[in-house]
């Protein structure tokens, strides 16, 4: 039994010159009927096959929304509330404050000593610890020693706002984009504290429940790219922010340690401030800080 196409004469014209098989074409007009568009994608998809479904990422979430062009090679998705609120935060930042970054480099092997040891703590045995709990420790003793790099710069007053508080923003790769909600008063938290609140901000980060709350009112921040695998960066500021500190990925590597090469876990740290605010030896100060407390945590009892 043979299947009669829903297709006017001069759309099977255009079938036949195209060499298109209308029974493999699927019709969008009214009742089914194949559009003289339908055959015309259906050819275009044919001379290149590496647009379809096939390509990698064509399933993915992030386009369902969006609108396939004609020949399947492009997909335009709107840009969603929370992206275009970090695109505009980013841009207002990158062009208004002066960044200067600055780069350490790091013998983490102490800290991850600690790491170790703390796992196997029962007092941390409801929390996850890692190395960016010891890092943003790190940073709230270098406040504490530094509190200048801890302000903002007021442009219609006129006026450099110095913060008695730390709200420790993390920055947090989501579904939604990139947002970077921060922990209130983090500097009155202790280390089992802070875990728990990092813990607590990942997770409503991932699952799409931060609020703009939650992401007000920052006063510094850590982006963690070492969990993608990447060393270093040059972090952009958080708008309001003097500062914002890369933490990379930890490595073994050889390393000279007592006048002997030997293996020793590594990381790369990069901290981005504002110099309106922040003048170099602030900046180097800071970063030496938390670069010290990394390689010998026993530091943070004496700067505790």
């Amino acid at each position: 039994m043979s299947v009669r196409v829903l297709a006017k004469p001069p759309v099977r014209k255009l079938a036949k010159d195209l060499g298109v098989d209308l029974l493999s074409v699927p019709g969008t007009g009214p009742g089914g009927i194949v559009t003289r568009e339908d055959v015309q994608a259906f050819a275009s998809e044919a001379a290149h096959p590496e647009t379809l479904a096939t390509y990698p990422g064509d399933d993915n979430p992030w386009l369902a929304s969006g609108t396939v062009s004609p020949d399947a090679r492009r997909t335009r998705v709107p840009v969603k509330s929370v992206r275009r609120r970090t695109a505009e935060a980013m841009v207002a930042s990158a062009f208004t404050a002066p960044h200067v970054t600055e780069f350490v480099t790091v013998d983490v092997t102490k800290t991850m000593k600690l790491v170790a040891a703390l796992r196997e703590d029962r007092e941390f045995a409801d929390v996850r610890v890692t190395p960016l709990l010891i890092t943003a420790k790190a940073l709230l003793l270098a406040l504490r020693r530094h509190p200048e790099i801890n302000a903002s710069w007021d442009d219609d007053a006129q006026e450099i706002v110095y913060k008695h508080y730390v709200n420790l923003g993390i920055a947090a790769a989501t579904p939604r984009g990139l947002v970077v909600p921060n922990i209130k008063d983090a500097h009155r938290l202790g280390l089992h504290d802070l875990a728990v609140a990092i813990a607590d901000l990942t997770t409503t980060a991932r699952s799409g429940r931060t609020t703009p709350g939650d992401m007000a009112d920052g006063t510094i921040t850590i982006t963690n790219v070492g969990v993608f695998g990447i060393d270093t960066g040059t972090p952009i500021l958080n708008p309001g922010e003097a500062g914002i500190l890369a933490f990379g990925a930890i490595r073994q590597q050889p390393w000279v340690h007592k006048g002997k090469i030997k293996k020793r876990w590594i990381t790369q740290l990069a901290l981005s401030f504002d110099h309106r605010l922040v003048d170099g030896e602030l900046g180097s100060r800071v970063l030496a800080d938390v670069a010290a407390v990394l390689e010998e945590p026993s530091r943070g009892l004496v700067w505790g």
